[in-house]
């Protein structure tokens, strides 16, 4: 299983890269396979655990097939280390501070994993989060 696991996340790594490579993306990689740009800096606070985050954001697959916006569903807000999110979402939101916008891409081990959301992110699937932290409060 360990073999097959890293197998897959080794595929995955290959198929990021490739599409930064065709975007001219410059990313980060995070030690649990997050990659994240932080692209327009706020002046705001920073997100901390057991805040409630308010954001603004459109969640792709890499194929460009938009799955969910802030636009037609309204602002997401969860509070950070409660779960209820995408793993890799909490991680990335944990970097911001409000006004800050950036880009995660989720391999699934940190999206929707082996099963994907029942809706419309299929089953082993890589998202990728264009988000902008609007608020932090109580």
């Amino acid at each position: 299983m360990l073999r097959i696991n890293k197998y897959l996340v080794g595929k995955d790594t290959d198929i990021i890269r490739g599409y930064l490579r065709r975007r001219n993306w410059q990313m980060e990689t995070s030690p649990t396979g997050l990659w994240y740009a932080i692209y327009q800096k706020g002046t705001g606070p920073k997100a901390i655990t057991g805040k409630m985050a308010t954001l603004n954001y459109k969640v792709w697959l890499l194929d460009g097939t938009l799955c969910y916006s802030s636009d037609s569903l309204g602002q997401k807000k969860f509070r950070i280390g409660k779960g209820g999110v995408e793993k890799g979402l909490e991680e990335g939101v944990l970097m911001l501070h409000v006004g800050d916008k950036a880009r995660f891409i989720m391999p699934p081990h940190l999206a929707e994993g082996l099963m994907g959301d029942g809706d419309k992110i299929p089953p082993r699937s890589i998202i990728l989060y264009d988000v902008e932290l609007v608020q932090i409060s109580d």
